[in-house]
């Protein structure tokens, strides 16, 4: 049997979360699915997969496996465009992650958007709130929101977003006002997981100066960005999210950013691709595609000044003085 090709079919196995899926997707048996399986256990002397009749999972070993095989065939991809030329037309499948709310709200239409102008791509959009190693998991393209360690990917600045506290006016309008860091203690919380759940924390303007710490008692806590909003708008307290997350509740006043002089300072967002793939025609148009439209989205939604100064600002008491 024919090791790449086996290793192709791990892979889709990995990707489709089961044998069957693999077989649909390659147009091949569930048995010759099995059979490459067990020919790669064969050939690498220990299980790669953990069985049972409608999942897999990985084994210790198969997880370094599955890294090596999706480093393989990558390498044999780029190998094959750069022999085809740089004309080559964009084809294949496109492999693209990113955190769950921005995957799903801004990348995702832009994918749909990109996969209509280029008929011969497909795509797999992988949403998780943690970063991933591009080159070991076989990711073409990654949207990242924050400061990016030095690396060889290569990075395209985006724009940029920052965290906000909001809550409904109807809250703000029955609770005591809100004029400083300390006041939110008092107040009923939302909490999202992805920041923090016994205190909130404001780095300020100035990198010398001391990080503010805030402590919380969330009455909820929500692991989607989803929940939190809604649990702000029918008016169960306060929320702290990204403000691209928000936006069009607060443009439409649905919500109100409270203590807006309280932001830490904005954080980047990037596009970043491994300094190969940059070369392959799929990655190549999708990042001159994409770039331009994701710019003017980010515009759009990071900075919530301007609106809030359309909604009267903060309604939760007298400006901070």
């Amino acid at each position: 049997m024919d090791r790449i090709d086996a290793m192709r079919v791990f892979v889709t196995a990995l990707d489709q979360g089961s044998l069957a899926g693999a077989g649909r997707r390659l147009g091949r048996s569930p048995a010759a699915v099995s059979r490459a399986i067990a020919f790669l256990e064969n050939y690498v002397g220990t299980p790669l997969l953990h069985r049972t009749t409608r999942t897999i999972k990985l084994s210790e070993a198969g997880e370094r496996y599955a890294a090596a095989c999706r480093r393989v065939l990558t390498d044999m991809e780029e190998a094959d465009l750069l022999v085809a030329g740089e004309s080559a037309a964009p084809r294949g499948v496109l492999n693209v992650t990113g955190p769950v709310a921005s995957g799903a709200s801004i990348l995702r239409p832009i994918l749909d958007d990109y996969l209509d102008a280029y008929p011969a791509v497909k795509a797999r959009l992988l949403l998780l709130d943690r970063k991933l190693n591009l080159v070991e998991e076989g990711q073409d393209i990654a949207l990242r929101i924050g400061h990016l360690p030095d690396s060889s990917l290569i990075a395209i600045r985006i724009g940029e977003v920052r965290q906000v506290i909001c809550a409904a006016p109807s809250y703000l309008a029955s609770k005591p006002p809100i004029q400083e860091l300390a006041d939110i203690s008092g107040h009923q919380i939302a909490a999202l997981t992805t920041f923090g759940l016994d205190s909130w924390s404001f780095a300020p303007a100035d990198p010398h100066a001391e990080i503010q710490h805030v402590t919380i008692a969330p009455r909820l806590i929500v692991n989607t960005v989803e929940a939190a909003i809604g649990s702000a708008l029918e008016g169960n307290g306060l929320t702290r999210l990204f403000s691209y997350q928000v936006a069009d509740e607060v443009r439409d006043g649905r919500l109100v950013v409270v203590l807006p002089e309280a932001e830490s300072p904005a954080l980047p967002v990037h596009i970043v691709t491994p300094e190969r793939r940059l070369s392959v025609p799929k990655v190549r148009a999708f990042v001159d595609f994409a770039v331009p439209r994701l710019k003017v989205e980010f515009a759009r939604l990071a900075d919530l000044r301007a609106q809030k100064r359309k909604t009267g600002g903060r309604l939760s008491g007298p400006p901070v003085q």
